[in-house]
C-alpha cells in the first residue's frame, strides 16, 4: 500500500485526529513514488473533448475573475494571454489511469468519501481567485510552484463579488502562507479561505478533491426513495366516515389521521438505510454514466477468459463500494446500482473494492463459488470490468 510521507511523526491516525477537517497541514515531499506524467498539451487535449468536464478562469478576462466553460478549441488555447489564466480539468483519475494511481495514498480515508482528481494548469500569476471549499481537499504540486494562502476568519455567501460565476472573496488577508514545489502536498479542511497563485510558468496541480454531500440532496433522494417503497401502499381512504356540517373545513381528526398513517409507512428499518445509502452514495456523474456491454457472458465464459487473461482492472468511471449487512446479505454498490451476496463469502468484497486491478490466482478460490462468480461477471457485463486487450 502507498503511503503519505507525513511530517513530524504524524500518522494516519493522528492527522485524522488532530488535523482532518480541523486544520491545514503542509507535507513536503509527501509522495516520494508518485509521477504525474501530465504534460498542457495532454491536459488542454482533454478539455476538448465534449464528456469531460473542464473550465478556464482568466484574473482578467472581459470581466474581473472571468469563467468559461468547455469543452475548447485549440483556438481557445492559442488566444490567451501570456499570464494570470488557469485550465481546471475534472475527474482526470477517470480519464487518465496514470493520475487515478494518486488516490492509492488515501485509503486511510474511506473510500465513498473520494469525488475525484482535478488537475489545473497556470500560467504564471494564474489563479482561480481567493475562495472556500464546501469539501476536505488535498492540494499536490506535481510541476512548477504554487504560492498558497490562507486565512481562518468566517466566510458567509454574502462576503463573494456578487454578479460572478465564481465564488471568489474580494477581501483577503493572508494569516499564513506556503510555496509548494514539485512533491509537496498541502491538505485543507471545509470552509477554510485559500488562494493559491502560480509563480512562473507550467504550474501543474492536482487536487484530490472528497464527497461532502448536502443534506438537502441527501434528503431529496431519501424521499424519493421512499416513495418507490411506498408506491405500493395506495391511496386515501375516509372510512369510518361521518356527516359534516362545514364542508370546507379539514378536520383535526383527518389531519391526525394522515400523519399517523405518514409516520407509520415512513418508518425505516437499518437495512433499508444502509442500502440506500450505499446507492447514494456511489451514483456517478451523468457525464461518467456506462453502458452494459451489447454481448454479454456467461459466468463459465467469463471464468476461462479471466483465468486465460490472469488480470482485470476495474473501470475508471466505476464507483465500486461496499457494506455488510445483518440479515445474511452483505450489498456491492457500483454507480448506484446494488448487488447481493451472501455474507458468507468473507472478504471477497472487501478484496474486490479496494484493488484497480484483480488477479486471478488471488481470487481463484472465491470464483469457484457460484455467487461470486456470477458477481464478477455480472460486474464485466456491465462494463464496470475490463481487460487489457479491450
Amino acid at each position: 500500500m502507498q503511503q503519505l510521507n507525513f511530517p513530524n511523526e504524524i500518522t494516519p491516525k493522528s492527522f485524522l485526529k488532530s488535523y482532518w477537517q480541523q486544520k491545514p497541514l503542509l507535507l513536503r515531499q509527501a509522495l516520494p513514488k508518485f509521477k504525474c506524467g501530465l504534460d498542457a498539451d495532454e491536459l488542454a487535449g482533454l478539455a476538448c473533448e465534449a464528456d469531460v468536464e473542464s473550465r478556464l478562469v482568466l484574473e482578467r478576462g472581459k470581466t474581473p475573475w472571468e469563467a468559461r466553460f468547455g469543452p475548447f478549441t485549440e483556438a481557445t488555447f492559442a488566444e490567451l494571454p501570456e499570464s494570470h489564466w488557469t485550465l481546471l480539468v475534472q475527474d482526470v483519475d477517470k480519464h487518465l489511469p496514470p493520475v487515478a494511481s494518486l488516490l492509492d495514498y488515501f485509503h486511510f480515508i474511506p473510500d465513498w468519501r473520494l469525488d475525484d482528481v482535478m488537475v489545473s494548469y497556470a500560467a504564471d500569476q494564474g489563479s482561480v481567485g481567493p475562495h472556500i471549499d464546501d469539501y476536505d481537499v488535498f492540494l499536490y504540486q506535481a510541476k512548477g510552484r504554487r504560492r498558497w494562502k490562507i486565512h481562518y476568519q468566517p466566510v458567509s455567501e454574502e462576503d463573494f463579488i456578487p454578479g460572478l460565476d465564481l465564488r471568489i472573496l474580494p477581501d483577503f488577508k493572508a494569516e499564513e502562507e506556503w510555496l509548494l514545489e514539485p512533491g509537496d502536498l498541502l491538505y485543507l479542511p471545509p470552509n477554510v479561505a485559500h488562494w493559491g497563485v502560480a509563480e512562473g510558468d507550467d504550474c501543474i496541480s492536482c487536487s484530490v478533491g472528497f464527497r461532502a454531500p448536502a443534506y438537502r440532496e441527501m434528503a431529496n433522494a431519501w424521499c424519493e426513495a421512499l416513495g418507490e417503497q411506498l408506491a405500493a401502499e395506495g391511496r386515501y381512504r375516509d372510512l369510518p366516515m361521518t356527516p359534516q356540517q362545514a364542508s370546507g373545513e379539514i378536520l383535526p381528526t383527518v389531519v391526525e389521521k394522515v400523519s399517523a398513517n405518514l409516520q407509520r409507512m415512513l418508518q425505516t428499518d437499518d437495512e433499508f438505510k444502509r442500502r440506500w445509502f450505499g446507492r447514494f452514495i456511489s451514483e456517478s456523474k451523468p457525464n461518467l454514466q456506462l453502458e452494459p456491454r451489447q454481448t454479454p457472458l456467461s459466468p463459465a465464459t467469463f471464468h476461462e477468459r479471466f483465468r486465460q487473461a490472469s488480470t482485470i482492472h476495474r473501470n475508471a468511471y466505476s464507483r465500486i463500494l461496499f457494506s455488510r449487512g445483518s440479515q445474511g446479505q452483505d450489498s456491492l454498490f457500483v454507480n448506484g446500482e446494488e448487488y447481493q451476496l451472501p455474507s458468507e463469502s468473507g472478504d471477497f468484497l472487501a478484496i474486490l473494492t479496494h484493488h484497480r486491478l484483480l488477479h486471478f490466482g488471488y481470487l481463484e478460490n472465491w470464483l469457484e463459488q457460484p455467487d461470486c462468480l456470477q458477481l464478477v461477471c455480472d460486474l464485466y457485463n456491465g462494463n464496470h470490468l475490463i481487460f487489457d486487450n479491450e
